[in-house]
């Protein structure tokens, strides 16, 4: 057995109070949650994780103790006596329509969960607001999953949904002092790619800025999030989430507090760590770091191409996420610019103009074309090719010509007969070929129409809703992830079954589907109004 519970300890002095409390299961049950996971009493190691105790913690471990070795004890009882399992969001093929439209509108309020406080020794966060699950097994609230998902009642006029969710995410970055990956204790080590702006960008399409000012304290602290440690890393050592580089230039990578298997991917992440040969708590880390990236996984952090085992996140800068930071910091300018606060300007300007500069110099391509991820350590870039070269468009930090040549470089390689490819790699890892994802498709959408590529864009967004609608006349359902080679076959590939549900598709769909209804007809009559019109905010 590796030394897990040594390899737990978590480092939480950054945060706020309430994330130190909150432990994961891991830690809350230790040898009992290892032998829970060990003994393979539920398919998915997620179910045990998100289990309710029915009494307090304690007493269900000085029964485990006091039951283990007793004659004929019996471990699946054990937990049924003591845990109950959250309800499973309902099988949404029930719900379908004969029109895509009217299934998603009814699909909200079954993806839309009421919170409840809850139980001690529960993994669940609570949440002062309804908010939009996935769906399947992602019954609790995903930070990046929810900005496209939001797309869609940001288009259909359900406005306090979309308030709901931005006010939810509010209040954790106000517990946390940043949004955890889900609301989940055991994501509390990490976040997501920082979609928060954009989402807070949903209010008011017509004037962002004004959002961006009433959000304003959230959104620097998020910000401090991703920089905590700017000034201590150095060339070759980098803090956290930040990166030194040459000329003093700081970049982002992704990363996660802790060095232990996840939770919720317990037993897969002991076995990779026994068959890689490596470090437990390096491999740990940088499965981990994936997981903060959204992509997991993807040949993007595989040091071969191709093996799980030589997945080396944090040793990337990754585009997607430089971009969005970059996003965000143009963000609180504008935001500060509306507050009238001069210093804040004048502090976000200069750190957009350098982060912009040091996109161009380690990350942009130019004999390529494209947009690459960085290795700091190599210092050189990845060489692998990603939709994730798209960002930059999509928060308008490439140049015109840039954007043209990421444009033709995409088209020749990632475009498929359905829609955009994660990457052009076949390796088994569900964000790589041959599958497809609703969000790259919304960023790339997006992106091009920005940059003066409208024929591209509208041709991506045809191929991907055919896509969507030719799964949804097969089998009532939206899912989480297709097949943009074959669309005959399901998407495929990861630690899970093919999810349905699926808020980012059905969000990514409405959207494309008001950019382009003669793809199929817009599911909403007309653009919305802004949506921060007599909402009451209390950011």
């Amino acid at each position: 057995m590796l030394p897990i519970l040594a390899l737990s300890l978590s480092c939480f002095a950054d945060q706020g109070t309430e994330a130190r409390r909150q432990a994961p299961p891991s830690e809350i049950y230790g040898e009992f949650f290892e032998a829970v996971q060990a003994s393979r009493l539920f398919p998915d190691s997620k179910a045990f994780a998100d289990a309710v105790p029915r009494e307090e913690p304690a007493h269900i471990l000085a029964a485990w103790r006091s039951e283990r070795d007793q004659p004929g004890f019996s471990l699946r009882q054990f937990v049924q006596t003591h845990f109950e399992q959250e309800p499973a969001v309902p099988p949404l093929d029930v719900y379908a329509h004969q029109d895509l439209c009217q299934h998603i509108a009814a699909l909200w309020s079954v993806l839309t969960r009421a919170m409840v406080v809850p139980k001690a020794g529960s993994s669940l966060l609570r949440l002062p607001n309804p908010a939009i699950v996935p769906g399947g097994r992602f019954r609790e609230v995903y930070y990046w999953d929810s900005y496209f998902s939001l797309l869609g009642p940001a288009a259909s006029g359900r406005r306090q949904l979309v308030v709901d969710m931005i006010n939810n995410f509010a209040d954790l970055i106000d517990r946390y002092g940043f949004v955890p990956n889900g609301t989940r204790s055991y994501y509390l080590s990490r976040s997501q790619p920082p979609f928060f702006y954009e989402m807070v960008a949903l209010l008011s399409e017509q004037d962002p800025a004004g959002a961006y000012a009433r959000y304003l304290p959230q959104l620097r602290r998020e910000h401090a999030f991703w920089m905590e440690g700017e000034h201590e890393a150095r060339l070759g050592a980098p803090h956290r989430r930040v990166v030194a580089l040459a000329g003093g230039a700081r970049l982002n990578r992704y990363w996660d507090d802790r060095a232990a298997p996840r939770d919720e991917a317990y037993r897969e992440d002991l076995a990779l760590a026994r068959a890689s040969g490596r470090p437990a708590a390096g491999l740990f880390r940088d499965i981990r770091a994936a997981a903060e990236s959204g992509w997991d996984f993807s040949s993007r952090w595989l040091a071969d191409g191709h093996d799980l085992a030589s997945i080396e996140t944090t040793q990337i800068i990754p585009v997607d996420l430089n971009s969005l930071l970059y996003g965000l910091e143009t963000a609180i300018r504008l935001g500060c610019l509306r507050a009238g606060d001069a210093a804040c300007v004048d502090e976000f300007t200069a750190r957009a103009v350098a982060r912009k500069a040091a996109i161009d110099r380690y990350l942009w391509q130019k004999d390529a074309g494209y947009y690459d991820d960085y290795d700091w350590r190599r210092q050189r870039v990845t060489g692998r090719l990603s939709a994730a070269t798209l960002y930059p468009l999509f928060v308008s930090v490439a140049s015109r010509e840039q954007g043209h040549r990421v444009a033709r470089m995409i088209q020749t390689t990632l475009l498929r007969a359905a829609g955009l490819a994660a990457t052009p790699l076949h390796t088994g890892q569900q964000w790589d070929l041959p599958n497809g994802w609703a969000p790259l498709q919304w960023i790339a959408v997006r992106g091009l129409r920005a940059y003066g590529e409208p024929d591209l864009a509208r041709d991506i967004a045809e191929r991907w809703l055919a896509n969507v609608q030719r799964v949804y006349r097969d089998s009532g359902k939206l899912v989480e992830k297709y097949d943009v080679v074959d669309p005959s076959r399901a998407g495929g590939g990861g630690e899970y079954p093919l999810q349905d549900g699926f808020g980012w598709t059905n969000g990514v769909t409405v959207q494309l589907l008001r950019v382009y209804p003669e793809f199929g007809g817009a599911c909403t009559s007309s653009a919305p109004a802004d949506l921060d019109a007599n909402t009451g905010i209390q950011p």
